[in-house]
């Protein structure tokens, strides 16, 4: 068993650590206010952004820009979105478990992979296969809309070179504080948006609701790169979300087991100091009665 000074150090030891993840906890709490409601905010842009590409696009042919050009899959490419730092839980395991089964899909199928890694865990996992063209690490902590218009410019570039034939994104999807899923979904070739699922005059009438000055075509040359940037930027606020609402449940649970920690040991430690107590009555006890004899 050990002794009583060692156990008391232990307690000590756990003792500061649950300091440092509690205040941790704080810490990503009130940068989850932010973040969180700068998703939100980003959220209703990104709809309203969704559903006028939607209008514009409803009646194009896939192939009609360079952006839409639809091809034979050869070349696939992931774009995955992780966090720069750690001590946020299984956040950036389940991005990167959902990121290596599709890469394990798609070379199954024969078609050859590459990876744009967005934060620091997801390349320190991934460059290992020699499958990462691109890094973008230590941007995540404070990103603005030009980090993802650089890196949608630059994955637009290479798909428009033919480097690669079709494109997935893939994030953290912010579903609430303790829930963020990984969602994969289709980057390049742009896909236009089919009006038919609302059905009826209802759906005929949304998709002659507008009329543009200039023409559509025009419109949609200009709005298609910045498309791209807005679905990387949103990509970006849910994982920044996420990751500080992850670290905050992360530490909290840390915290806890602390206190649970802390609690066994002071166990330990009071039975250890009871029967080194009873040892030393003993040890009295029996030096007295030698003396009697």
């Amino acid at each position: 068993m050990a002794s009583l000074k060692d156990i008391k150090q232990k307690i000590g030891g756990v003792k500061k650590t649950s300091q440092i993840t509690s205040a941790m906890n704080m810490v990503a709490a009130s940068k989850l206010r932010g973040a969180q409601l700068k998703m939100e905010s980003f959220r209703d842009y990104a709809e309203k952004f969704n559903a006028a590409m939607g209008n514009l696009s409803g009646g194009m042919q896939s192939g009609q820009f360079p952006l839409m050009d639809a091809r034979e899959v050869k070349t696939v490419e992931l774009i995955v979105v992780t966090s720069d730092r750690g001590l946020c839980g299984s956040f950036n395991s389940h991005i990167i478990s959902r990121a290596l089964k599709l890469i394990a899909e798609k070379q199954k199928e024969g078609k050859e992979v590459s990876v744009v890694c967005v934060g620091k865990k997801g390349y320190a996992k991934l460059r290992h296969g020699g499958l990462v063209r691109k890094n973008y690490s230590d941007i995540m902590a404070k990103f603005e809309m030009y980090n993802a218009r650089t890196i949608a410019q630059e994955v637009a570039d290479n798909f428009l070179d033919g480097q690669a034939d079709e494109v997935f994104l893939i994030y953290p999807q912010f579903v609430s504080v303790a829930v963020h899923k990984p969602a994969v979904m289709s980057f390049l070739p742009v896909q236009p948006v089919v009006e038919a699922e609302t059905g009826g005059e209802k759906g005929e009438e949304s998709a002659t609701a507008y009329s543009y000055e200039p023409g559509s075509d025009e419109i949609m040359t200009v709005l298609q790169p910045l498309y791209l940037n807005v679905m990387v930027y949103h990509a970006m606020l849910e994982a920044g979300a996420g990751e500080h609402a992850a670290r905050m449940t992360s530490m909290d649970n840390a915290t806890k087991a602390c206190g649970d920690i802390v609690h066994d040991l002071t166990l330990v430690y009071n039975k250890a100091r009871q029967g080194s107590i009873t040892s030393e009555l003993m040890d009295i006890v029996g030096g007295a009665e030698a003396l009697k004899g």
